[in-house]
């Protein structure tokens, strides 16, 4: 158990990004299924190795909320596939742009409360999905 408890807005905060977490590894490992046509084909490897590393980030946070006695949601945030490729990633550009700027006051709290721990492992996660943000907006330009 943690020494310092952290306040329940931190809590609360990290099953928001747990539950964002699920909701697009989810939706990512899903659109790498479901793809279609040769754009789709160009794409659907970075669907699936962008899912897995979004796992891996709800098994993080979750470890973290666990660790402060908490208890990880199960519940995702809605998830939406999209029926076109150009609306799979306009929707996942999207939903990084959330999790950016999530994450950015989650590192705040976490810096308020002096919890060093929780800090370091967002701004790890944050670089990812600022990379994620930059793959899928790089997959919307046109030639």
């Amino acid at each position: 158990m943690a020494s310092k408890k952290p306040s329940a807005e931190l809590l609360n905060l990290l099953n928001q990004a747990i539950a964002r977490e699920i909701q697009v590894s989810v939706q990512y490992m899903w659109q790498h299924v479901l793809w279609k046509g040769v754009k789709g084909y160009a794409v659907k490897d970075a669907f699936k190795s962008t899912a897995i590393q979004e796992m891996k980030h709800a098994e993080a946070v979750a470890e973290r909320l666990n660790y402060f006695g908490g208890i990880p949601t199960t519940k995702p945030t809605p998830i939406f596939l999209g029926t076109t490729l150009r609306q799979m990633l306009e929707t996942d550009k999207k939903d990084e742009e959330e999790a950016i700027a999530l994450y950015k006051k989650i590192i705040a709290v976490a810096r308020k409360e002096g919890d060093e721990t929780t800090e370091f492992l967002f701004k790890k996660i944050l670089s990812d999905e600022e990379d994620h943000h930059d793959l899928f907006t790089s997959l919307l330009e046109k030639d």
